[in-house]
């Protein structure tokens, strides 16, 4: 597809990387970013300012782009995915990616499953053609075992022996990148996962082969759990339970979902959680 292409949360995990891969390919692209004197994005791309508290920077964001990669951060909506999906089209943008989350719409997965309910429907009733991108677990999300493994600590188990099929970000933005640019993905929904489903504890096993060292687990009771989403993570009581819901959704298996639609859409397995281990081993040093 031509014309230009905005990514919204383009500093972030798969913003990113998906900025870098569509710059790659030699597309057109604008980088929204509440700061862009901090985003470091590759030569040629145009970085531009946008809030989404702030409508008119939004709106001057979308003009002129064809396509859009849609990406909030993390949490309950009060609209503003409806808000942006209509800015969009307001602007004349008639291709729209928007990443979602596995499990939306099951109300088993606690709060977090409802986050992009209202967003994903904005987005089939907005006549552009969309695609919704719902992945699983990101192999990134180890990164924040960091502070533990540097303090000669194990790692929290808040999921025990429970599995997700745990995706490598790069798959993520690489398969954005098919949607944004090629035809065939329009009225898709694509739930991603790696090629495994892999605990916490089976990926600790993995990062000390690679790292050459024990990276030792904890487990966290549900009262220990609350009490280290409250001091670890700041939370309040309310936001505590609606985690504790999802964490008792993945501990009982709810989460050990593998499908084949990386491979459908790349036409390549998708990367293994090893893989970005590998990838990433010097984040993990602690000399």
């Amino acid at each position: 597809m031509d014309g230009m292409i905005l990514v919204t949360g383009a500093t972030g995990t798969i913003g990113s990387d998906l900025v870098r891969q569509l710059a790659e390919r030699g597309a057109k692209v604008r980088a929204l970013t509440r700061d862009p004197a901090s985003a470091r994005v590759p030569t040629g791309v145009e970085v531009v300012r946008g809030d989404y508290t702030d409508p008119a920077s939004v709106h001057a964001a979308f003009t002129g782009a064809t396509a859009a990669f849609l990406l909030r951060p993390p949490g309950p909506d009060a609209g503003e995915d409806a808000a942006l999906v209509a800015e969009a089209r307001a602007a004349g943008v008639e291709r729209l990616v928007k990443l979602s989350a596995i499990g939306t719409g099951d109300p088993a997965v606690g709060p977090s499953g409802l986050w992009h309910v209202a967003g994903e429907q904005a987005l089939r009733e907005s006549g552009a053609e969309w695609t919704v991108l719902r992945p699983s677990s990101f192999a990134s999300n180890t990164l924040t075992w960091i502070p533990a493994l540097r303090a000669g600590e194990p790692v929290p188990n808040m999921t025990g022996d429970g599995a997700s099929g745990v995706i490598d970000p790069r798959d993520i933005a690489e398969v954005a990148v098919r949607a944004l640019l090629e035809a065939g993905h329009a009225g898709r929904t694509y739930t991603l996962t790696g090629p495994e489903a892999i605990s916490v504890p089976g990926q600790a096993a993995v990062l000390a082969e690679v790292l050459g060292r024990p990276v030792p687990t904890r487990d966290l009771s549900e009262a220990g759990t609350r009490d280290f989403l409250r001091t670890a993570w700041g939370m309040d009581g309310s936001r505590a339970d609606g985690v504790l819901t999802g964490v008792a959704f993945v501990r009982a298996g709810g989460n050990a979902v593998v499908t084949g639609d990386v491979l459908e859409v790349l036409g390549r397995p998708a990367r293994p959680f090893r893989t970005w281990a590998e990838d990433n081993r010097s984040l993990f040093e602690t000399d």
